[in-house]
């Protein structure tokens, strides 16, 4: 009993660990690209006043801003702050609420799973066009795509844990969210 114990609390502070170093590398990214989109289009805005535009400005600022789009729909999904309507689940039975919770989940993960699928697709295709500005691939352009909803379906899956563990347990643990993915 005590060999599981040990091993079941490593294997939590791993998963603590991991997602902890996640969360912090998706905002070191989005800020920093939120914060590169802001000076370039700036720059560009100064730049085209003086006669001189910069012809790659606007296809960089459209390429980080998709990238930001996409990095943050997981940012949402920890946080909680997607759009949801909850007129039926605020007058359903609690244990209820966290069913239909879980099967909306489910149906989030089957959408974003569709869309990841395509996404490699369209990466594996697009490997040899060019961004006619910036000169690189639009494969990366579409790797937002595969990496936010990849993404996505890890934290609705924690998402699912929650519910269930909501549902077993009769209320949540404190601290699940700041252990799994949240703050």
């Amino acid at each position: 009993m005590y060999f599981s114990d040990t091993s079941n609390l490593s294997m939590n502070s791993a998963k603590n660990r991991f997602f902890s170093i996640l969360n912090h590398i998706e905002e070191v990214i989005i800020v920093s690209m939120f914060a590169l989109m802001v000076i370039i289009i700036f720059v560009q805005v100064i730049m085209r006043k003086a006669g001189n535009s910069l012809s790659w400005s606007e296809e960089l600022g459209k390429f980080l801003f998709v990238w930001i789009s996409w990095m943050g729909i997981s940012l949402g999904q920890r946080e909680g702050e997607h759009i949801k309507i909850t007129m039926l689940t605020d007058r359903l039975p609690f244990r209820l609420a966290q069913i239909v919770n879980i099967i909306s989940d489910i149906v989030v993960i089957i959408i974003c799973a569709v869309i990841f699928y395509y996404g490699v697709e369209l990466v594996v295709a697009q490997g040899n066009v060019p961004y006619a500005g910036i000169k690189i691939s639009t494969s990366w352009g579409y790797l937002a795509v595969v990496l936010g909803c990849g993404l996505m379906i890890l934290r609705t899956l924690v998402s699912i844990k929650r519910s269930a563990l909501t549902l077993i347990n009769g209320k949540l643990p404190a601290d699940t969210k700041a252990r799994e993915g949240g703050d």
